[in-house]
């Protein structure tokens, strides 16, 4: 397949794009990723702050922001567990369709990292004064695992050392306990 016929995309309303796309993978990086094309990219406004929900194969749904690859070109990260759910492996071309993400962190809050917010309002306005990519960390940190006790054990730890750490000082090393 061409380029040109590869990546022909089509605008939807509100900001939506479908297309095909092929997976490629960052080898110092060992990281997979769907190409955005630098014209898409361009449209989209540039990488800054853009996070979307990806469909990919019509399949698989998750959220994910886009990273500079060079020359305006982007890409979204695609775990090895997400490729084998959308049926596709490395060289392979995809769908994609990506719709703006207007979740409130670019990810969505477990329960249990609510819960612990709602106990602990405190603890929710330190998260809410960190940095959108902080706090994605801690909220997918916390929903990174299946067992609901440790979601729960997760939150608390996270939430109770980063109301320890002076503002600004917020590192994710201090915040695991690590430091």
């Amino acid at each position: 397949m061409e380029k040109e016929q590869l990546f022909k995309s089509e605008k939807m309303t509100e900001g939506v794009f479908e297309f095909d796309t092929r997976v490629g993978k960052i080898d110092y990086l060992n990281t997979y990723y769907l190409f955005i094309p630098a014209d898409i990219v361009k449209t989209i406004g540039g990488v800054s702050g853009k996070r979307f929900v990806c469909l990919v194969n019509e399949k698989i749904n998750y959220q994910s922001g886009l990273v500079a690859l060079g020359d305006g070109e982007a890409y979204i990260c695609i775990s090895t567990k997400r490729m084998k759910e959308a049926g596709c492996a490395l060289g392979d071309i995809v769908r994609l369709k990506l719709t703006p993400d207007k979740s409130e962190f670019g990810l969505d809050v477990p329960e249990e990292l609510q819960e612990v917010f709602n106990q602990d309002p405190e603890g929710e306005e330190r998260f809410r004064k960190l940095t959108p990519g902080k706090q994605r960390y801690i909220i997918y940190y916390v929903s990174g695992v299946k067992n609901p006790q440790l979601r729960v054990d997760r939150a608390l730890l996270l939430i109770g050392n980063l109301k320890k750490l002076p503002v600004g000082k917020e590192e994710f090393k201090a915040m695991l306990g690590k430091a």
